[in-house]
């Protein structure tokens, strides 16, 4: 028998095989087969009994599987991304499949019963939500609403209406922090009937997991980006909750976003797509505003709770990383036994090692951005590659003894709130302490039962978690994202913001917000602390307009990398001259080209970068442009090439 085998190899074929007498092998299998001197997993997409070759037919090693892990489906979806992201059909599919050799049984979470829902009194706004929703009038909905206001108990109750009718859901969110209190809600809700993928499943769990949900057995399937792929029967509705959120778009190859592949699912299967934030993307706004996707409004938090109120806090000139605004604010929190929230979006202790008579900064060796110092540690870290080393006494390049330390991160911060608060019980959450996922949960686990006074942390405490006893949250510093090179800086500075807040007063009316900022007349700023959502939108479409980026064009992100400068700089000269040439021969007046230039973060890993943004309205003459360069032209010498459409980060 003979047998067509797709490799996560960036090779645009396939490969024919034959297998052993002994064999038993179907669609679906995977099998480990020789290529170039190697041994390596490969994807069964088709069997046959005959297969007519001039060249000699190589047998696989051994079959991996006994039962097939994919179908027709999901070849014909991985065919689709790989013409959409110009990757191959294999590297697609591989991103789908989990590698696990064997099933092992998912452990618990450790997840306690939770209260019934029985008793939920709905708002009518959540009423008319799922009615709509149910109804099926339009494919895209939106549930925009405030933070608290009850979208996820609308997302609940409609995937209880479809799953008693047989269909089956895909409930996406962006970090495995919120897949653990997700799945507490659940766990009475829908007993037996959820599949839960997160990152802490080893491949052999996942694979479990996988294989659940391909034989029907579970109808729920809860996870962060890649559970898009989850192989459903028969689905219902596709949940992306916290739209807005960059974690859906994959950062290796195929680069894709969960919100595309949730549309070409939902299509296939005649099923919605429900997303929700309150704070939406820009592209999903405009959509909103053009009615492809129907917006749906919660306006109201529905446990009582009021918004919080917000004061913008100057620090300019300031010694103390906490101002006597915030102080104040933390005392009246503890004295009423309630909970605080201190966000700061930059980790370690200190990020900036300088010397004051010469002005040396200490950066990282293999890349171009400041060593951050960690005091646990006693290292100054690259948070891009990992180098570290120790700190220096005196400067490398004048010898002055004069040097220190600038600007802070969370451990900083916690240092000086247990010295100023020694009474508190303090936790703090970021990636530094998270990397042990059982440590996360329980940092979370502590706060939620009230056990911690104050939660700390980096964006993992602004991303839809729910504590009904916190009455405050301080923005530390405000300031840390609005001043990156990158179009979406104002943008996602109030996203962030409004997010962190909205974690303030969520069950009454006596939360409060202090953000603290050296920039308190910034835009970002002041629309978060006001509210005012619709009318900071509408005045950032109009840049966009006229800058025309995204969402009124598409873009393309080219990133050229290698450990030689004149390398790099000549292949992204060379495509972009080639993606000229082919714009002038179509005359596509409407596709710019902007570059070659460096990368704003222009060294990581010892590789310089390069990039080149192709950008157009027209999205079919962007990806023929960049489709034709990817098929003419192949970086020389230890080149790499990214390609990168609808790109969420540009540095």
């Amino acid at each position: 028998m003979f047998i067509e085998v797709l490799f996560n190899l960036p090779l645009h074929t396939s490969f024919t095989y034959e297998t052993n007498e002994k064999d038993h092998c179907e669609v679906g299998f995977r099998v480990m087969a020789p290529i170039k001197n190697r041994n390596l997993t490969g994807f069964v997409i088709s069997v046959s009994e005959t297969f007519e070759a001039t060249y000699q037919i190589k047998k696989i090693k051994r079959v991996i599987d006994k039962e097939s892990l994919f179908g027709q489906e999901e070849i014909e979806l991985a065919s689709w991304i790989s013409s959409l992201y110009l990757c191959s059909q294999g590297e697609a599919l591989s991103v789908m499949i989990p590698g696990g050799r064997r099933e092992i049984e998912v452990p618990s979470l450790g997840i306690e019963d939770t209260p019934s829902s029985s008793g939920l009194i709905l708002s009518e706004h959540q009423k008319e939500a799922i009615k709509s929703i149910l109804a099926h009038e339009n494919d895209l909905y939106y549930l925009f609403g405030v933070t608290g206001s009850g979208k996820t108990e609308v997302f609940l109750q409609t995937a209880q209406k479809m799953i008693e009718e047989g269909k089956s859901i895909i409930y996406l969110v962006p970090e495995i922090s919120l897949t653990h209190q997700l799945a507490a809600m659940v766990n009475q809700r829908f007993p037996d009937d959820v599949a839960i993928l997160h990152s802490s499943l080893t491949p052999s769990q996942r694979l479990k997991e996988w294989r659940r949900i391909r034989k029907d057995e579970v109808h729920l399937i809860i996870g962060a980006r890649s559970a898009i792929f989850a192989p459903c029967k028969d689905i219902g509705m596709i949940i992306i909750d916290e739209e807005h959120e960059n974690s859906y778009k994959s950062g290796s190859t195929p680069r894709y976003h969960a919100r595309q592949i949730a549309m070409k699912r939902a299509a296939l299967h005649d099923a919605v797509v429900v997303m929700g934030s309150a704070t939406p993307s820009l592209e999903a706004w405009r959509l909103m505003g053009t009615g492809r996707i129907k917006r749906l409004d919660l306006p109201n938090r529905v446990s009582g709770g009021s918004m919080p109120a917000i004061e913008i806090v100057n620090i300019s000139g300031n010694p103390n990383i906490l101002s006597k605004t915030l102080v104040k604010g933390i005392q009246e929190v503890l004295a009423k036994e309630k909970q605080a929230i201190l966000f700061l979006n930059r980790r370690g202790f200190s990020y900036f090692f300088h010397c004051r008579t010469c002005g040396y900064e200490m950066h990282c060796r293999d890349c171009s951005v400041p060593l951050t110092y960690h005091k646990h540690k006693h290292r100054m870290v690259c948070h891009y590659c990992g180098y570290s080393e120790r700190p220096i006494t005196s400067c490398p390049s004048c010898g002055s003894v004069d040097v220190g330390y600038s600007g802070f991160g969370t451990e900083l911060v916690e240092d000086t709130v247990r010295q100023t608060f020694p009474q508190a019980r303090i936790g703090r959450l970021d990636a530094d302490v998270t990397k042990d996922k059982k440590q996360l949960k329980e940092i979370l686990d502590s706060f939620s039962t009230g056990e911690l006074d104050i939660l700390l942390g980096t964006q993992m405490v602004a991303k839809g978690l729910n504590f009904p006893n916190v009455e405050l949250v301080g923005i530390v510093l405000a300031d840390s994202g609005l001043h990156l090179p990158d179009f979406r800086a104002q943008e996602r500075t109030f996203s962030l913001l409004l997010q962190v807040a909205g974690r303030s007063g969520r069950f009454s009316d006596d939360g409060k917000v202090i953000i603290q900022t050296y920039h308190p007349e910034n835009a970002a700023i002041q629309a978060a602390a006001s509210g005012e959502l619709e009318a900071f939108y509408e005045e950032e479409l109009q840049m966009r307009s006229q800058l025309e980026f995204p969402p009124m064009t598409r873009l393309c992100r080219l990133v050229f990398r290698s450990s030689q400068l004149d390398k790099v700089r000549k292949a992204a000269d060379t495509a972009a001259d080639i993606m000229y040439g082919l714009i002038d021969e179509l005359e596509y007046r409407d596709v710019d080209i902007l570059g070659p230039a460096e990368a704003p973060i222009a060294k990581i890993s010892s590789n310089y970068r390069y990039q080149v943004l192709v950008r157009s309205a027209d999205f079919k003459r962007l990806h023929k442009t960049v489709g034709y360069l990817s098929s003419v032209y192949k970086p020389e010498g230890r080149v790499y090439l990214e390609i990168d459409f609808d790109p969420v980060n540009l540095l």
